[in-house]
């Protein structure tokens, strides 16, 4: 039996459960499950925000675990092996977006947390596929929230092609936010971070920014016309992206990695005469994830994390709802 948290109805407590995982299958890889970032992804599931959740459900895609058994099939991991898991926990690797390294652009890609249980528990399934070796500079207790918000936010470099000598703004200096400042900052970019909060300033300096602006004063977002080469918003509110596009150079990019349901209040004519874009994506592929903890460990890249115990996993949640997290919170076994 697998011990695990879950929620049992919508917006409901997280409880003790335990359910038995059955046979492993051929592809399939379990884990012992030794840390598990909180996101709030898994606070969308708990409440059944985007209509798919099952109960009683186990949130958690935030994932290192050490591998304790493996499937008949599999060939790339061995028992004792670190390994990382995030939003998803297969794919078909039949498709064209699974055959060029797309597997997160599958459109039978399986989440971790839908039609099975995640990683808020002792141990945890996945199929092999979608697992990713850790290395061993890389420190442990930090890690999972880069298997979610870091390669959500490392993934538009790649994608994009951004230069060194690109000019990078982050609206929203939170649990995304943070990493993609120290990101662009690596990547070698002159980097602005918007936020609204005065106390996050100075530390917006100390994760990698060049410059500040106010989110919420037109005037300072006015004077930044025509600057950036590529913005990314990782805030779920609404603010006047129209103003935002006119800090885009011709050809700039507005690319959204917040997940806000808010529409955009936005026309083709906005994007049409300067050529601009609008784009979004969310997680990454295990590709892309190896590349990620690469470039992580070289720049010595990490989330900044809240510890705290499964067994105070609601008191956790409620933290993160009343938006008190500073900047992830990471669970852990007593």
């Amino acid at each position: 039996m697998i011990k695990a948290y879950a929620a049992s109805l919508p917006g409901g407590p997280l409880e003790a459960f335990e359910y038995d995982p059955g046979v492993l299958g051929i592809t399939e890889v379990e884990l012992d499950v030794l840390y598990a970032g909180i996101c709030h992804t898994d606070l969308g599931m708990i409440d059944n925000d985007w209509g798919f959740s099952q109960y009683p459900l186990v949130p958690g895609h935030e994932i290192v675990g050490r591998v304790s058994q493996l499937g008949a099939g599999v060939k790339s991991l061995q028992i004792g092996q670190i390994v990382g898991l995030g939003f998803h926990a297969g794919y078909c690797l039949a498709c064209d977006e699974c055959n060029s390294g797309d597997h997160n652009l599958c459109a039978a890609a399986r989440p971790i947390m839908a039609g099975r249980h995640g990683g808020f528990a002792d141990k945890v399934r996945a199929e092999e596929a979608s697992l990713v070796a850790i290395p061993d500079s890389i420190d442990l207790s930090s890690a999972g929230p880069m298997f979610c918000a870091g390669v959500t936010v490392f993934n538009p470099f790649l994608q994009f092609n951004i230069k060194p000598s690109d000019k990078v703004a982050i609206v929203g200096i939170g649990g995304l936010g943070h990493l993609a400042l120290q990101v662009a900052n690596a990547w070698g970019c002159e980097v602005t971070a918007f936020t609204s909060s005065g106390k996050k300033i100075e530390e917006a300096y100390s994760l990698g920014a060049h410059h500040t602006l106010n989110s919420k004063d037109p005037d300072q977002i006015a004077s930044a016309a025509g600057k950036f080469d590529l913005i990314i918003s990782a805030v779920d509110v609404s603010l006047d992206w129209r103003l935002y596009l006119q800090t885009l150079k011709p050809r700039g990019r507005l690319h959204f990695v917040g997940a806000s349901a808010i529409p955009l209040d936005l026309t083709p004519l906005d994007l049409m005469s300067a050529q601009l874009s609008l784009s979004g994506s969310m997680v990454g592929s295990p590709s892309t994830m190896v590349k990620m903890l690469d470039f992580f460990q070289r720049h010595d890249i990490k989330p900044v994390v809240e510890m705290c115990y499964f067994d105070e996993i609601n008191d956790a949640i409620a933290k993160l709802r009343n938006e008190k997290v500073y900047y992830r919170l990471v669970l852990q076994h007593r």
